[in-house]
């Protein structure tokens, strides 16, 4: 996929047309992944940009627990850098706030293509308890399925709390462990009995069934759905 850097508005020779062209090949990219329905990495890229785009927009320093895993304290300081050498150029800092408007509106729509195809995916999504359900679900198991197919992904799942802005946030780790076909014999149930037999470290798991109505691309959508849906699901229901 064509990358864009952090800063890629303000690099180099700055000019209207040039910024267009390079912001266009970039979403031209990213629609053929949406156009198939792959949504990751590419949905969080384009949240990422546009969100830096209104940031330097609005003369904001870019803070750390904005974007925890994308910028470091050097990248900060570079957009930080670039803002303080443009702001006093009056008309490289005109043409700076087309590309930046222009950018941003048409990043937007982009973005709200990938918004809406990640809401079709989770409104496809059920989740269901397997089994009962012990007190601690901060770790356990789920089932992945999706169409009409048997064919089941098994997943270990890992809760951890953070906080951010004295408020609290869970984040989910998960492993593949197997994918197991179900039928007659083969029930959701017995996958269950067969993860405890076999991984005594979990004795009385939490265990979720995810199904989905159609069938998505997995590692690109349908599983980075998943996640995120169960993290509601189950603070939902130990809220």
């Amino acid at each position: 996929m064509k990358q864009l850097s952090e800063t890629w508005f303000a690099e180099g020779y700055i000019d209207f047309e040039l910024k267009k062209y390079t912001l266009l090949a970039y979403l031209q990219e990213i629609n053929k992944h949406f156009n198939e329905n792959r949504l990751y990495p590419q949905l969080a890229d384009v949240v990422f940009h546009y969100n830096n785009l209104v940031a330097f927009r609005e003369n904001k320093k870019f803070l750390q627990e904005h974007f925890p895993k994308k910028l470091t304290g050097m990248q900060m300081q570079k957009l930080q850098l670039l803002y303080e050498q443009i702001v006093d150029d009056n008309e490289m800092m005109r043409e700076l706030e087309e590309i930046i408007n222009y950018s941003a509106i048409t990043i937007k729509k982009t973005l709200q293509t990938g918004v809406d195809i990640y809401e079709f995916v989770e409104n496809k999504i059920s989740i269901t308890p397997i089994g009962l359900i012990p007190l601690d679900i901060k770790e356990g198991y789920f089932f992945l399925s999706s169409g009409n197919t048997k064919s089941t992904r098994v997943y270990h799942y890992r809760l951890s709390i953070f906080e951010k802005h004295d408020e609290k946030y869970r984040s989910i780790k998960t492993a593949y462990i197997d994918m197991w076909q179900r039928g007659i014999a083969i029930t959701y149930e017995h996958i269950k009995s067969d993860l405890i037999r076999y991984h005594k470290g979990l004795p009385n798991p939490a265990v979720y069934s995810i199904e989905a109505d159609l069938s998505f691309p997995v590692d690109e959508t349908l599983l980075p759905v998943a996640k995120r849906s169960l993290v509601k699901y189950i603070s939902a229901q130990a809220a």
